[in-house]
């Protein structure tokens, strides 16, 4: 049977093959959405193996966050924008959970969030979630679960307000666009925890700030950030 299945799948490369969704060329039998080279090359911020991390700095001042880490920078061009447009607009959901997981090996080897309780991912609004289908922040974090060994909670934190896209808007705008949109279900299960709350890209930390401040406002809770990209 498993000869068979190989065949087909092999046939199947011909006609269809799998493609690198960086730079195009076709991927090899053990690679994964990424050819290697590409995956060696990707721009990697290493912010977690320093003490000199600028992201540490978006919140200060205006919430209370404990570490602020993404994956990789992005820049218009780089491969960064191709898993995002991937990610967020040709519904490859699975490339969040395969860059979450290799990110949350990399944060497991430091110990950074060894008393992390949560992973809450930032939701979508029911009716954005019904167009897209899926949700690309949760599957990023199911892959930082899965690599950090720490359970992602999709049901405590949701999100009650529809809101407009945040692409165009002042960073004014982008906070006053979500200041109230979200609300927390089960408030006891999150006293006195230390979450991660998961987004896709940083860029000015309106949205995320706007979860981290409803989450503080619970007794003796700890939010850290983590995304797979920042535009910092």
């Amino acid at each position: 049977m498993k000869k068979k299945f190989k065949l087909l799948s092999n046939l199947l490369s011909i006609f269809y093959p799998r493609l690198c969704i960086s730079c195009g060329n076709i991927l090899q039998e053990n690679e994964q959405h990424l050819c290697l080279n590409c995956l060696l090359h990707l721009p990697e911020t290493n912010y977690h193996k320093t003490g000199d991390n600028p992201l540490n700095d978006i919140f200060r001042g205006r919430a209370k966050v404990e570490n602020t880490l993404a994956f990789l920078s992005f820049r218009k061009g780089n491969a960064v924008q191709h898993i995002l447009h991937q990610l967020k607009y040709k519904g490859n959901k699975e490339i969040g959970a395969y860059i979450g997981e290799r990110y949350g090996k990399k944060l497991a080897q430091t110990h950074i969030f060894s008393d992390v309780d949560y992973i809450l991912p930032i939701p979508l609004h029911p009716k954005k979630l019904k167009i897209r289908g899926y949700n690309q922040s949760e599957w990023i974090a199911k892959g930082l679960s899965a690599g950090l060994g720490i359970p992602c909670n999709t049901e405590i934190l949701v999100r009650n307000t529809f809101t407009e896209t945040q692409t165009k808007k002042s960073r004014f705008s982008r906070w006053e666009n979500v200041k109230d949109v979200f609300e927390i279900r089960d408030k006891e299960a999150l006293k006195g925890k230390h979450v991660i709350v998961c987004d896709d890209v940083l860029t000015t930390g309106a949205t995320t700030e706007a979860a981290v401040q409803k989450i503080l406002e619970i007794e003796g809770t700890r939010v850290s950030v983590v995304t797979l990209a920042t535009a910092q």
